[in-house]
């Protein structure tokens, strides 16, 4: 005491007591072998080395009782007892009938180093830190004062504690001091608590009861929310964020439960409104979301979000709705979408109306609501890539003017000028004819010599070449200049194919033309006067491809084609349906449809050229769910007879119907089965919808007789419902090796082109393995998806592995013609326009899918499923619906009028920063370029320069600048 005089102060006589009944146990306890060897120091100098530490680390010293406390109430006894003086006994407990629970009873003092249990304690109380020791004491006296009669020392202990338990900070992993101490008494206090009259008082235990709930509650009866609800009012963020977590998980049980027995959620919902303000408050927006779709009340948000934290929870809102089951998902959009309006973040805004179903109204608004021209002119980029079908209206730009400048990028006009500066500037401009890509020298030994001028080689080359010069305007084969005469050497080209192969070549200039419509419909006009039919069917289809995605004031592919439509030759008719479909896919326009469903509902009609009417209707209506043209097509299944559906062709027939599963309950059972499959994994493409996938698996995991074609569609469907996200794409692969493990064989054939509409234009190194070991398969049709499907990953990236696996193929199937074929038109896929294009139908930063790009890919993809009555046999002219997936994977900043503009941005891998704390980066391992740059799968740009303004957060496509006006050199 006398040290502790010095150190502290006078003390109180009490403590005094305290400390030498201490000092006495200290003495009297028997050591444990632990402290003699280590020999405890003499107390005063443990006593001191705490106050010093104290000192050092700042903390209050723990054993200060505050003298009112401990005042010795009249009815209680303050034995001299050793043990009793540290546990202090219970009030006897006048005021109810019944004694209290003892919080510890005590004990006699016990024979030396005799009882088990007493040395079991003691080994713990040894473990403790002087401090520790200090405050478990400390705390079970509040718990014994504060079931105390008088309410004064009651208030008084309660508050202490509860100063205690808000003043004690713990590790991640620990719980605090105080809590742990308090957990023994959490019984005692709770049944003391039952016997409370009302008050204050008694809320103010249920507070604390609340607290320690979150410790020592059973698992499921939600008594931290229970004591939360009976207590004081107060605010709860002062107990700490896991309190608040740790309620917002029972208030989430809690919920579902008063939902089912339909009892009143005012109350929590009140609690609710205070724990979102909190995660609001503390950069926890990802919880306070959660919190809100777990009791469905995701419009409370749009209060709590300000202008700080909007970003992050749309961020989270976004990225979540992937997983979350329908209504919900378009729920959170929805609120994503209010929210972005609220602030202004119309860009933003605008990438959820195309998101969402209901885009008309929502796009309007979007335009509506600026004035800035430039910014709508930014916007009218965003719709161009997205292939949306907008009419520039007064509401959305009065000016003649600017409808009109508005209109020309909306319609795309602009994209081939775009992609020939990027080329220009990578300096990619030379033509390349098809050796350069075979680049047969590299390949040693046999097959090098194939010099053979066959027509499918021939018309291999022909693809080649169109896939790799798409969009240049020039190349070697179609459009070289002839010395001799005007049509000289691309006539020769053009002739060394055979029949069906003609029209194949003459569409290939439309590729190499692609979005140039002014060029490209004069260059193929002279092949309109064409004698042969063949030709004029391929010119027919080549002015579908040039104005593929670039629409026209005047229509003239509208104009020029539907002359042709109903033309007796059933060659040139599918070339002009074809092209009218290719050209106006997704436009949605009224005269094709009456055009085409009466091609359709005519009896006399060809079923070929029924499946290709078919087939351009769905893509001009791709996404519409549009009931009448889903009628007419059925019309026309229905009407045919069971031989004509026998044919392999009618499979390409189910493509274009969407929302009509029941119907197709009524045809034939095997076309039946295939409509319904091919209809729910096109209905439910790019959802991540899991249920789908799980149920296409069990289709897939039947076996059955011979003749059944439904597993294939199952296959794909599977990998167009799972491309949705990342993680879905990974676990499909994974799904997808097991069925090429146990799978009938009609299923391995459809699983190469499943993993190659998965990782489109994006080669992922074990995915590429996987096709490189089945492109040797002993199927026959498996091998030609294979390869096929390789191009598809590789399709404009150059990628070096993949061209090398290529031209081993092409050695190794030198004798087989329809593989060589295969292997040629996959090389011409992966240096499709000399690696500056993608045939990824995501754009926006992974974000939005373009239903015309899927709906070119699905058409192929399902023709590939039968490789040889369709590609390889005279159809193989349906590969140029590929086109519709093909954009530029470029960056291309302009300035304010629009011109190209170059600054330094920086291009790495996207890093996904949904839900992180703080401003993480969002690329990783970046370069700096200066644009126009190219932006491979799975990259991010961002601007490497304060001097400008990007109008929209993702640096895609054509990206208007504007000076920063703070921007000082």
């Amino acid at each position: 005491p006398a040290v502790s005089q010095r150190l502290y102060g006078p003390i109180s006589f009490l403590e005094e007591g305290q400390i030498r009944t201490e000092r006495n146990r200290r003495t009297a306890r028997p050591q444990s072998a632990a402290s003699k060897q280590s020999g405890d120091p003499p107390f005063f100098l443990s006593f001191a080395s705490t106050f010093h530490h104290r000192k050092a680390t700042g903390r209050s010293r723990p054993s200060a009782l505050s003298p009112s406390l401990l005042r010795r109430p009249p009815n209680s006894t303050f034995s001299r007892n050793p043990s009793a003086a540290v546990t202090m006994a219970p009030p006897e407990n006048p005021s109810n009938a019944g004694p209290t629970a003892p919080s510890e009873p005590a004990q006699p003092p016990p024979p030396a180093g005799k009882s088990k249990g007493k040395k079991k304690d003691e080994k713990k109380d040894d473990d403790l830190s002087e401090e520790d020791l200090a405050l478990k004491e400390q705390l079970e006296l509040y718990v014994v004062r504060a079931q105390d009669a008088d309410p004064g020392v009651q208030k008084l202990a309660l508050e202490s504690m509860r100063q205690e338990i808000r003043s004690a900070t713990s590790s991640m992993t620990s719980v605090p001091k105080p809590l742990k101490f308090l957990r023994p008494h959490y019984t005692t206090l709770k049944s003391f608590y039952e016997t409370m009259p009302e008050s204050d008082l008694k809320k103010y235990m249920a507070d604390i009861l609340s607290v320690l709930a979150l410790t020592m509650s059973v698992e499921g009866e939600r008594e931290s929310l229970k004591f939360r609800l009976l207590g004081s009012e107060g605010d709860i963020g002062s107990w700490g964020h896991e309190y608040v977590r740790n309620l917002a998980g029972e208030i989430a049980q809690e919920f579902q439960k008063r939902q089912d027995d339909d009892l009143p959620i005012d109350a929590l919902m009140e609690l609710v409104q205070q724990i979102i303000s909190f995660h609001m408050k503390h950069n926890a927006e990802p919880e306070a979301v959660d919190l809100l779709m777990e009791v469905e009340d995701l419009d409370l948000l749009v209060e709590h979000v300000d202008s700080t934290n909007y970003k992050r929870a749309c961020l989270y809102l976004t990225s979540s709705s992937k997983y979350l089951p329908a209504p919900d998902d378009m729920l959170a959009l929805d609120i994503a979408y209010t929210i972005y309006m609220k602030f202004g973040d119309l860009p933003s805004a605008l990438r959820i109306a195309l998101l969402l179903d209901k885009s008309m109204q929502y796009v309007k608004q979007v335009y509506t609501t600026t004035d800035d021209l430039l910014l709508k002119k930014q916007f009218s980029y965003i719709i161009a890539r997205h292939g949306l079908a907008l009419e520039i209206d007064d509401e959305i730009a009065a000016d003649d003017n600017d409808k009109e400048v508005l209109q020309e990028i909306v319609n795309n006009t602009k994209l081939s000028e775009g992609y020939l500066t990027l080329a220009r500037d990578i300096e990619v401009m030379e033509p390349k004819s098809p050796e350069d890509i075979y680049k047969v020298h590299l390949i040693d030994g046999r097959g090098a010599s194939s010099s053979l001028d066959s027509a499918r080689q021939n018309l291999a080359a022909t693809f080649v070449n169109a896939f790799v010069n798409a969009g240049f305007g020039q190349d070697k084969l179609m459009t070289a200049p002839s010395d001799s005469s005007s049509s000289g050497s691309s006539g020769n080209w053009l002739f060394k194919n055979k029949e069906h192969g003609k029209s194949s070549a003459a569409a290939s200039l439309g590729m190499i033309l692609l979005w140039d419509t002014d060029s490209g419909l004069a260059q193929l006009d002279k092949y309109l006067h064409s004698n042969d039919s063949h030709v004029v069917a391929g010119a027919l289809l080549g002015i579908g491809i040039v104005t593929c995605g670039v629409k026209n004031d005047c229509d003239p592919a509208l104009a020029i084609l539907m002359e042709y439509i109903s033309k007796d030759d059933s060659n040139i008719r599918i070339g002009a349906i074809l092209g009218l479909g290719i050209a106006y896919a997704g436009t949605q326009k009224e005269e094709l449809k009456m055009q085409l469903s009466a091609v359709l509902g005519d009896s006399q009609s060809p079923l070929e050229v029924l499946v290709f009417s078919a087939i351009a209707l769905g893509l001009v209506f791709v996404g519409s769910c549009n009931e009448e043209i889903a009628q007419s097509i059925i019309f026309a299944l229905m009407e045919r007879s069971e031989a004509e559906l026998a044919e392999p062709i009618t499979r390409l027939l189910p493509e274009s119907v969407e929302a009509t599963a029941e119907v197709s309950k009524t045809f034939d059972e095997k076309i039946g089965k295939y409509c319904d499959v091919t209809l729910m994994s096109l209905a439910y493409a790019g959802t991540g919808n899991v249920l789908k996938v799980q149920k296409l698996l069990g289709i897939c995991s039947q076996h059955l007789d011979k003749g059944e074609t439904h597993q294939g569609p199952a296959v794909l469907g599977i990998a167009l419902i799972a491309m949705a996200e990342e993680l879905g794409a990974e676990m499909a692969v994974r799904s997808l090796e097991r069925l090429l493990q146990y799978g009938e064989q009609n299923i391995r054939r459809a699983v190469p082109l499943a993993l190659g509409i998965l990782c489109i234009s994006n080669p992922k190194v074990n995915v590429m393995d996987t096709l490189s070991r089945l492109s040797h398969d002993a199927d026959a049709d498996v091998s030609m998806a294979a390869i096929i499907s390789l191009g598809l990953i590789g399709a404009g990236t150059n990628n070096a592995r993949i061209a090398g696996m290529l031209r081993n193929l092409s050695s190794y199937y030198y004798k087989e013609a329809a593989h060589l074929f295969c292997v040629r038109i996959a090389q011409g896929l992966v240096h499709l326009g000399k690696g500056l294009l993608t045939l990824s139908p995501y754009h926006s930063d992974r974000f939005l899918l373009s239903p015309m790009a899927l709906g070119g890919l699905v058409t192929v993809l399902h023709a590939c499923l039968d490789m040889k009555s369709t590609i390889l046999g005279k159809y193989h002219y349906i590969l140029y619906i590929i086109v519709l997936a093909m954009q530029p994977r470029m960056l291309l900043t302009v300035d304010e009028d629009l011109k190209p503009l170059s600054v330094p941005v920086r291009v790495g891998q996207a890093v996904d920063v949904v839900g992180q704390a703080g401003r993480p980066k969002t690329i990783t391992g970046f370069q700096t370029h200066s644009t126009p740059v190219l932006l491979a799968a799975g990259e991010r740009a961002e601007l490497a320069t304060e001097k400008y303004i990007p109008l929209t957060p993702v640096l895609e496509g054509f990206v208007i600048l504007k000076k920063n006006p703070e921007y000082h050199e």
